[in-house]
């Protein structure tokens, strides 16, 4: 379900009901149609998003003349999991390009089979399994097919991955791409492959990324890899290694390719982006040893903000993820400078019990999420917020439970992601706290948080009623192929008449009407933008 504009809210609901149904429930989401929010169940993860639709989707290049005159070898990429691991699949289909690969749709014509694979979960990594089942069945009748797994997943099993699954033949981690081609030559020449060694430098900031199975409209553009919060239920930082940013410079020369490639709307990516911080290179732990020189010269992530919206006026400018430990008020006074730079914030809380962000090592208490909330509010005002948050964490007490509905109906987001903790091997949370909280209990908490997220979703999309807004067209509404769909600043999903308008556009729209998730308007004209 890809949140059908008008329709998707009623069948998000039937879903919910479902959980009393199955266990395999293990989280669920209320949101707008965001084509960058992936998906209809979410894989429990930190600070991380999943599109259902697009899980296991084969990644094609969007534009045919990326399509490499010349190239022989057909490449079919998958990718699950969050929006890194989209981004890095655009990164490999680069790279594998220049060794004579060009994508494909279709299967059973590979000569080489990629699935770029999340480890957040269990349930992410079984269904990965399962698609291996598949790519098994079809080198059966291709025997000359080869398989390799990468991203998160492949970090975490490394070499044992091989043992495992005895289809793969390559097992690449999400800081190796570059080293692809060397590998495919010990996969050609009869030998497994393995490079699961991580980086304290790679960004692959001098990779220009092709542009997989989107729409032409928008582009994600990687600012940071990696992590270095350590929140215990979290695999992030031992699948993607420590924090590291990548040079101000390649983030500014891919943003100016991608204007003159036609695109409208870019999404700063980052694990984190608040800590993005460049001072010539290297891990972000060691910016106390740089030199005085590096630090008065270095670029924090308010600054990225600016360059951007400075170097690109007309092109929309969105950002994720935030963590509400390291948003600075300089970020915040950076937005409500640049009309380019859109007022939409994804701030995670995770819990409103001070107590059990302690219990996860979230590096703020209650009373500093609020005081982040104000300070939002007072500089932006009409700046909409997201939240993630985690129910059922270890040791979570009904008080505590209690504590995330109110901090829910003081902030009143707009729109949020909302999930059943799932105890991950390896993690800090598995090795020394007990996941006692149980099933039964975690799903009626779950049902609650979401019950009252729609409240305030509702709230929200009303105050939109009567206004005229700008909205993005990305694409045509799944509901009716005389309308457009698109998004305005504030990530809200409007829909309207198609008329003389195109994909692309910038149009002014007057809102006469809502649905809990979306928004129903009439075009009044193109905006300036355009």
């Amino acid at each position: 379900m890809y949140k059908k504009e008008i329709c998707h809210f009623v069948i998000f609901f039937f879903n919910i009901v479902s959980l009393r149904l199955t266990a395999k429930w293990q989280a669920l989401y209320l949101t707008r149609n965001d084509p960058y929010r992936y998906t209809r169940t979410i894989n429990f993860m930190e600070e991380k998003v999943i599109d259902e639709k697009r899980q296991g989707e084969s990644l094609v290049l969007e534009q045919k003349l990326e399509q490499k005159n010349g190239n022989q070898r057909k490449l079919f990429i998958e990718s699950y999991g969050c929006q890194m691991n989209f981004s890095d699949s655009e990164i490999v289909a680069s790279i594998l390009a220049e060794q004579g690969y060009n994508t494909t749709e279709n299967l059973e014509e590979a000569d080489l089979v990629l699935i770029n694979t999340c480890s957040i979960r269990d349930k992410a990594e079984q269904t990965v399994r399962k698609r291996l089942e598949k790519y098994n069945a079809v080198k059966k009748i291709n025997p000359k097919m080869k398989v390799g797994v990468l991203g998160c997943m492949a970090e975490r099993l490394k070499r044992k991955f091989l043992e495992e699954e005895k289809i793969v033949d390559m097992v690449v981690g999400p800081d190796a791409y570059k080293d692809l081609p060397n590998l495919l030559k010990e996969v050609e020449e009869g030998r497994d492959a393995v490079n699961v060694i991580l980086s304290k430098d790679e960004t692959y900031g001098d990779i220009s990324p092709v542009r997989l199975g989107g729409h032409g409209v928008t582009a994600f553009v990687s600012i940071t890899r990696g992590c270095d919060n350590m929140c215990t239920f979290c695999v992030v930082p031992f699948t993607r290694g420590r924090e590291r940013s990548r040079d101000p410079k390649s983030i500014i020369n891919e943003v100016n390719d991608l204007v003159e490639k036609g695109y409208k709307e870019i999404t700063l990516l980052g694990q984190n982006v608040d800590s993005y911080l460049w001072y010539g290179g290297g891990l972000k732990k060691d910016y106390k040893n740089a030199s005085e020189i590096q630090k008065a010269t270095a670029t924090n992530f308010a600054q990225l903000l600016e360059m951007t919206a400075e170097a690109q006026p007309g092109m929309r400018i969105r950002f994720s993820t935030s963590n509400p430990q390291d948003m600075t008020e300089d970020v915040l006074h950076s937005m409500a400078k640049y009309d380019n730079i859109c007022n939409y914030i994804h701030l995670p809380a995770q819990s409103g019990s001070t107590r059990i962000l302690k219990e996860m090592n979230r590096q703020y208490t209650r009373e500093e999420y609020f005081e982040l909330i104000d300070r939002v509010r007072k500089i932006i005002p009409d700046c909409a917020i997201s939240q993630d948050i985690i129910t059922g964490f270890s040791t979570e007490t009904e008080a505590d439970h209690l504590d995330t509905l109110s901090l829910m109906n003081y902030v009143k987001y707009d729109f949020g992601f909302m999930f059943m903790y799932s105890e991950r091997p390896g993690t800090p949370a598995a090795r020394k706290l007990d996941d006692d909280v149980p099933a039964e209990i975690k799903k009626r908490r779950l049902i609650e948080i979401v019950d009252l997220q729609r409240v305030h979703s509702a709230y929200r999309t009303q105050q939109f009623v009567g206004k005229t807004l700008e909205v993005l067209i990305e694409k045509e509404s799944h509901k009716s192929n005389e309308q457009w769909s698109g998004r305005t600043q504030h990530n809200t999903v409007a829909v309207f008449n198609k008329e003389h308008f195109k994909v692309g556009d910038f149009v002014m729209v007057k809102i006469e009407d809502c649905t809990s998730a979306s928004l129903i308007g009439e075009a009044i004209d193109y905006s300036e933008n355009n």
